[in-house]
């Protein structure tokens, strides 16, 4: 069995995006998901043999830094793109509850405007964000659609974000690129470049 590891906790957008990943492969039923509560552990893990692939967003705040910092014991092996859950900034119903403040994961603030909230404040994950809106330390955050939608009575989505299409990438020990660029010739964008110049065969 192969070992997936990425960011949790179970349900975060990572979580979900890994999914869609193996699915997409075949391998949902040939693969276990490790979760991890940041991408050093889960780097470190990954070196280590206790897990064989590792999924990171790559606007991820990390990316930059994980991919640098372990750059001689594992390498990037694939990369891909993929729709994030539906987001939405939502507000709480009861104006009191968190007052001025809005809860985001950094790579989600530009996603809204956030401008009237006085105190934007950073948290790791989106469900970070969701927990700090149901204990009442936020009074808006920018979260998972599904969020208000089982919470009505006490949240209003104020602007549908909707999902969000990023690149993310896949980390193993051993790299694959040999020092040449790695290029899916048959991907939908490859048609397209065939399709703009003109006269180029279509593959496969």
């Amino acid at each position: 069995m192969i070992i997936f590891s990425t960011l949790g906790p179970r349900g975060s957008n990572h979580h979900f995006v890994l999914g869609q990943y193996l699915a997409a492969h075949g391998l949902a039923h040939a693969a276990r998901i490790t979760l991890f509560d940041d991408f050093h552990s889960g780097a470190r893990a990954l070196i280590a043999g206790e897990a064989d692939y590792l999924l990171q967003c790559a606007v991820h705040p990390a990316a930059a830094e994980i991919t640098g910092t372990y750059r001689r014991e594992m390498a990037v092996v694939d990369a891909f793109i993929s729709p994030s859950q539906p987001m939405a900034l939502v507000q709480a119903r009861d104006g009191r509850e968190g007052a001025g403040k809005v809860g985001v994961q950094p790579a989600t603030q530009s996603y809204a405007d956030l401008s009237a909230w006085p105190d934007v404040v950073h948290e790791p994950t989106v469900l970070a964000v969701q927990s700090g809106l149901e204990e009442g330390r936020y009074g808006a955050g920018i979260v998972f659609a599904s969020f208000a939608a089982s919470r009505a009575e006490r949240f209003e989505v104020i602007e549908p974000i909707g999902t969000v299409c990023d690149a993310w990438i896949v980390y193993g020990r051993a790299a694959i690129d040999e020092g040449r660029a790695v290029v899916r010739k048959d991907s939908p964008v490859a048609r397209q470049f065939r399709q703009r110049v003109g006269g180029l065969p279509e593959r496969g």
